[in-house]
């Protein structure tokens, strides 16, 4: 018996493709459904198979962006060998990810234990999603929206890429919560800070789901959920990305705020009443 059976790896992907980019913690949306088909959230085997399918959504982030990526990434190799080149944004863009991804990944390295641990609990998650409601209408109403995606900087890049650590540590943040709402108080607008959370997650979120995939396997998930949760949630996160890039267009994020604090009082009733296991 596998920890995760093939049809909870659907419905866990699906989950995690709507949830990855949403600002609304997809980790946090994850625990609670496996919460709610007694699946342990702490599990060694479950923290790793979280992660391995968020690779299904960054996949999805690549095909969607590819002729970006591209462009961005030629741009990092002839900047290598032109020195001409290395005055593009463009170059200068790939380097910023990259020092931006540093801290996340030191923070996660060090705090693991506690990460697979403690603050893996449903209390936490519950706690995380209202919290980062508050901060996320603060900084929606705080930002002025004149920036666009050509007029950020090394400063924006590393503000926003060490907001990570918040949704790391604390499963229901949400890491697009996280790093959206800290672009938007560096007046970038919606869809910029939408744009910029979507690429900073690359490095990141892959990195993550490549470290976990031996944790996933051998402690007790088997191949077969893992692949069609990955794929699941790689073809739901592509629709997601879509929607949302669209919407960030025209609307606030006051839907998510209000959509994070109900599912948050939500969660804390059902762990108050025992409905749910912490």
């Amino acid at each position: 018996m596998t920890a995760i059976s093939v049809g909870q790896a659907v419905i866990l992907g699906v989950v995690e493709g709507v949830t990855e980019f949403l600002p609304v913690s997809s980790t946090g949306h994850l625990k609670i459904a496996e919460g709610l088909m007694d699946i342990p959230v702490d599990d060694k085997s479950v923290v790793g198979f979280s992660a391995v399918i968020q690779v299904g959504a960054i996949a999805a982030v690549l095909v969607y962006f590819f002729k970006d990526i591209k462009r961005i990434v030629s741009a990092w190799f002839r900047g290598l060998t032109n020195r001409e080149e290395r005055y593009h944004h463009d170059y200068k863009f790939a380097w910023w990810v990259i020092a931006a991804t540093v801290p996340i990944v030191l923070v996660g390295l060090a705090a693991k234990p506690l990460i697979d641990g403690p603050l893996a609990s449903l209390w936490v998650v519950a706690g995380s999603l209202i919290v980062g409601s508050g901060v996320m209408w603060c900084a929606d109403q705080m930002g002025r929206h004149k920036r666009g995606e050509d007029d950020t900087s090394f400063k924006d890049a590393m503000w926003v890429g060490c907001s990570q650590i918040l949704a790391l540590l604390f499963p229901g943040f949400s890491r697009s919560g996280a790093t959206m709402s800290t672009a938007l108080v560096l007046d970038l607008d919606r869809v910029a800070a939408t744009r910029l959370s979507f690429f900073l997650g690359i490095p990141a979120l892959t990195g993550a789901g490549i470290y976990e995939l031996k944790d996933a396997l051998g402690a007790g998930v088997g191949a077969a959920p893992l692949a069609v949760g990955t794929l699941v949630s790689f073809v739901v996160a592509y629709a997601s990305i879509a929607w949302l890039l669209k919407f960030v267009a025209k609307h606030s994020f006051n839907a998510f705020v209000i959509y994070r604090i109900v599912i948050g009082v939500a969660l804390l009733g059902l762990l108050g009443t025992g409905v749910l296991n912490a």
